[in-house]
């Protein structure tokens, strides 16, 4: 009883440790002008959520969360962007990319086009993946692959097969 308190401890620490460690690199990189969701919320969402990647295409590729629309980022067009989404501006849209900072670039331009429910998935893939949920490849089926961006960013995923090419 008294080693499985200790372990908890111990899983839980970690846990919390590493979640603030992202909240600190997000908040060097980010301005917070998107509000954040889980992964966890939008994984158990059951409402439609239209679902948009940020990451390149090479990186899609390799895998992304089921249903996504790849929009990019180095090439990002709002118009074209636009064209994909449903007509009313209040649809739930959530954009992520690999941790949650070029998604949210893309996620501010969808709201100052006047978007109105608009989300940056917080951790992005990486921390989808670091949760055990499905992504998928190019064809549509389940893959343990993740496009881990460089060497330097790859140390947020912790699960999955990190690929850089």
């Amino acid at each position: 009883m008294k080693y499985n308190l200790l372990l908890f401890l111990l899983i839980s620490s970690i846990s919390f440790f590493g979640q603030e460690k992202l909240d600190k690199l997000l908040n060097k990189w980010n301005t917070r002008n998107v509000p954040y969701i889980s992964v966890e919320t939008l994984k158990t969402t059951k409402e439609k959520t239209i679902i948009l990647d940020a990451r390149e295409e090479s990186e899609f590729n390799v895998s992304h969360l089921k249903n996504a629309i790849c929009v990019g980022y180095n090439n990002f067009d709002l118009k074209e962007t636009i064209a994909k989404l449903p007509k009313d501006k209040t649809e739930k849209i959530v954009v992520y990319c690999s941790l949650g900072i070029r998604s949210e670039t893309i996620a501010h331009k969808l709201i100052q086009a006047g978007y109105t429910n608009v989300f940056n998935l917080y951790g992005g893939i990486f921390e989808w993946k670091n949760k055990d949920f499905q992504v998928v490849d190019a064809t549509g089926n389940e893959t343990e692959k993740v496009h881990a961006f460089n060497k330097s960013w790859s140390k947020w995923l912790q699960k999955g097969v990190k690929v850089y090419e």
